[in-house]
């Protein structure tokens, strides 16, 4: 890619067709259109859908038209009214046990009724605007409750899959096994076999040949492939049985006993409520790693996603239809093949319809081996070990493992009640499962702290401190991530009372010697930097000093200097009166000396304007270290005369050419609001200052976009959205624009120059260097020897 490049905006000789200024935007008829992304990505959802929605309803032993029917509804009315536009609805595999269950209860009209009473309360919560809270619930549980109902899905298709009948329950089903396997039906077991086989190795076809089958979805692969190999081989097996569509069961007045019906409702509920609004939030996650797609999209609105839910599973109901929610694997696949509006998914709605009005003839060909088979495999892979992985880091591993037993052993609700309890005992366990010990070594008092610091374990730490003699040196260490206002005011009542005592105090944080939100310093370095300013998050005015105050006990305020603009000029005024009392006398001396042999820096470092980057802070440097340009999107203008802004080329030329530092380091940050902006920018409109600004960072969005190279990684991760993808991004092109200066150029040849890419995440408080630039950049953790001196 050339570094730079004439974009459309600079062309002078250029003309577009424009309306005049005050004249109307021209009006006609609108005419609907689909656009052909939409449709290739129903077709590929269609073939996803159309097998599962039947193992599905095979798995719950609702009517196999029920399956159908919720697919077609969930892409219809779920597709339309819901808040996210790309996730696609219908039978989930989550909702197979609370399904099965239901109807083994009350049989299939009752549980339709269920089902639209379901709907019914996802409507009044919609309402509500309760959707943000069913997040809160711990993930760990979440994946728990899938993860039990993976078992359960996949120990009961087994029976199937072996060419018998599953049983009730996990336990019944596993104690039927050995008599299971000792009477295995040949002819089910090898189309399960071959069914399995093509959804394992379908994903990996290799070659380009490869490449291109695989765009055919392995579930319909499987199915029509052992549905083939049955046929041909004249397998003798039970096979799809779709009955009439004027036999097909409706909805009746639910019959049982009330708390019963209403715990069903809410089980139902809970499941498909919670399921959809993480698969909402699933599909944001992927659409913001498209380039382009999330501001066309937008981000999913939860609520308004309950509300199109609770529409569906009301008209699915109705319809005899199983219980909707939004489905990880539709949604994904309907994402990747390209979607780009609602319409993707109503279409694949249509095309349900289509096939159970037309293609009936061709579905009960399907062996329901095969099917349960594809199930099976489904509920395997609910089973995440990426999941279990994650809880495991972050010791929520017996949250997930109770929740899992309690489901496939006990029942949805009950095991997510079980989770629910466990979860609430682990984190009373962590705040109150704090130790604190004190030891003496070589005359310096130590007093550990592991573990979160509350207000529980302040009479520990009272005893712990007051085991200190007056006097003494003392290192307390914080090893935890939290301390609450109690333990803080009794950490520093006694810090003052010991120091006013003739001891020493220093308080380290999870690291050995290392000051609380100071960083730590090495070698003979003497800078200890941001120590007035660590606790400089106020609520409001700083109190006036005692010696300040009136007589009366009033205080005496001074009226704000002239010309400082009220509440935000007197801090301006504080905060300099500040730096002469506290800092001045600490930095005069080098600068005294800075002032009599003029500036030397090593290093130009050009960034971002953003309040949030304090550039001597997260390079722990001084004055005359640095020489700093901040513009708007940390931009590097191409040289030129149609650039239109020299200010930056004249501070790179007088950097190297006269102040000749030794390396330039162009640093983005995380949140860019210029990279915001640059995405959402439309052609047109009125060319603001901001605007013709930010035309320096087309080429970035340019190099994002172009296919031939990768995206940047992120300490070996990819970037959380595109505007994170776009600031790595605008890092690399930055650089290119900068080797394309003279005086850069110049230095770079003779070696005498070095050019580094940073990033630079708020966030987290992490600096990333980056280390290769040939694709999409890769950028890891800032070392000490990483950047020249």
């Amino acid at each position: 890619m050339s570094a730079c490049v004439p974009t459309r905006a600079a062309d002078p000789n250029r003309t577009e067709r424009t309306h005049p200024p005050h004249s109307p935007p021209p009006t006609g008829p609108r005419r609907f259109r689909i656009a052909g992304a939409d449709v290739s990505a129903s077709i590929a959802v269609f073939l996803i859908a159309l097998p599962l929605s039947l193992g599905i309803a095979l798995a719950t032993g609702a009517p196999l038209q029920a399956g159908l029917v919720a697919a077609a509804v969930g892409g219809l009315v779920a597709g339309r009214l819901g808040g996210s536009p790309l996730q696609v609805s219908g039978p989930a595999a989550g909702l197979t046990v609370v399904t099965a269950d239901l109807i083994q209860r009350y049989g299939w009209r009752t549980t339709c009724a269920i089902t639209v009473l379901a709907g019914l309360a996802q409507l009044g919560l919609g309402c509500l605007r309760v959707a943000r809270g069913a997040l809160a619930v711990s993930p760990a549980i979440v994946h728990g409750m899938l993860a039990g109902i993976g078992v359960t899905i996949a120990v009961a298709q087994l029976h199937i899959v072996l060419g018998g009948t599953p049983q009730s329950s996990v336990p019944d089903n596993l104690r039927a096994l050995p008599a299971q396997l000792a009477h295995m039906g040949p002819a089910a077991v090898s189309v399960s076999v071959l069914t399995l086989a093509l959804l394992l190795l379908w994903p990996r076809l290799p070659g380009r040949a490869g490449r291109l089958l695989r765009k055919v979805p392995a579930a319909l692969v499987a199915v029509a492939g052992a549905t083939a190999a049955a046929a041909l081989a004249g397998l003798r097996l039970p096979k799809v049985d779709l009955p009439s569509w004027s036999n097909h069961a409706l909805a009746g007045l639910p019959q049982g006993p009330v708390l019963g019906l209403v715990a069903a409702v809410l089980t139902t509920t809970l499941v498909c409520s919670v399921q959809s609004l993480l698969g909402a939030v699933a599909v944001d996650k992927l659409v913001a790693g498209r380039p382009g797609l999330s501001p066309r999209v937008g981000r999913s609105n939860l609520d308004r996603e309950l509300l199109g839910q609770g529409a569906a599973n009301i008209v699915s109901g109705s319809l005899g239809g199983l219980p909707i929610a939004g489905v990880a694997v539709r949604s994904s696949a309907n994402v990747h093949a390209g979607a780009v509006s609602r319409n993707s998914t109503m279409l694949h709605g249509v095309l349900v319809v289509i096939a159970a009005l037309l293609m009936v003839p061709i579905l009960e060909f399907i062996p329901l081996a095969s099917l349960a088979a594809l199930v099976m495999a489904v509920g395997i892979q609910m089973v995440s070990l990426n999941h279990i992985r994650t809880v495991t880091r972050h010791r929520e591993v017996w949250v997930y493992a109770v929740t899992t037993l309690g489901v496939v052993s006990l029942g949805v609700l009950e095991g997510v009640a079980l989770g629910i309890a466990m979860a609430v005992g682990v984190a009373l366990h962590r705040l109150t499962r704090t130790r604190i010990t004190h030891d003496e070594r070589e005359g310096v008092h130590h007093v550990h702290v592991r573990g979160q610091l509350t207000f529980l374990a302040v009479p520990r730490l009272s005893r712990a401190l007051h085991l200190v003699p007056h006097g003494a040196d003392t290192v307390v260490e914080l090893d935890g991530s939290f301390m609450d206002h109690a333990a803080y005011e009794t950490l520093q009542d006694w810090q003052k009372t010991h120091t006013a005592q003739g001891g020493t105090v220093e308080i380290t944080g999870r690291h050995p010697g290392t000051r609380i939100s100071e960083p730590q310093v090495s070698g003979d370095c003497r800078c200890r930097p941001w120590t007035p300013w660590r606790n400089h998050q106020c609520d409001g005015p700083q109190s006036v000093p005692p010696a300040e105050k009136n007589p009366d006990g009033s205080d005496r305020s001074e009226p704000d200097p002239p010309g400082t603009g009220g509440a935000s000029g007197h801090e301006l005024a504080r905060g300099i009166s500040a730096f002469q009392r506290n800092t001045a006398p600490l930095v005069r001396t080098e600068l005294a000396r800075l002032a009599r042999e003029g500036q030397r820096p090593s290093q130009l470092f050009l960034t971002c304007a953003d309040s949030r980057l304090v550039t001597s802070m997260i390079t722990s440097s001084g004055p005359g270290d640095l020489f700093v340009v901040r513009n708007v999107g940390n931009l590097v203008p191409c040289p030129g005369e149609e650039s239109g802004d020299d200010s930056v080329a004249a501070a790179i030329e007088y950097a190297v050419d006269v102040l000749q530092v030794r390396s330039i380091t162009v640093c983005g940050h995380s949140g860019c609001g210029a990279m915001q902006a640059l995405l959402n920018s439309e052609p047109g409109g009125a060319r603001t200052p901001l605007k013709r600004w930010l035309r320096h960072g087309l080429p970035s969005l340019e190099r994002m976009a172009d296919d031939r190279l990768s995206w940047g990684r992120l300490a070996g991760r990819s970037p959380e959205d595109a505007v994170e993808q776009l600031c790595l991004t605008n890092v690399v092109q930055q650089l290119e624009h900068l080797r394309a200066h003279d005086s850069v150029a110049r230095a770079l040849d003779e070696g005498a120059l070095e050019l580094h890419g940073m990033y630079f995440h708020v966030g987290e408080a992490e600096a990333y260097l980056l280390t290769e630039t040939e694709t999409g950049g890769v950028f890891d953790r800032v070392r000490e020897s990483d950047l020249s001196a």
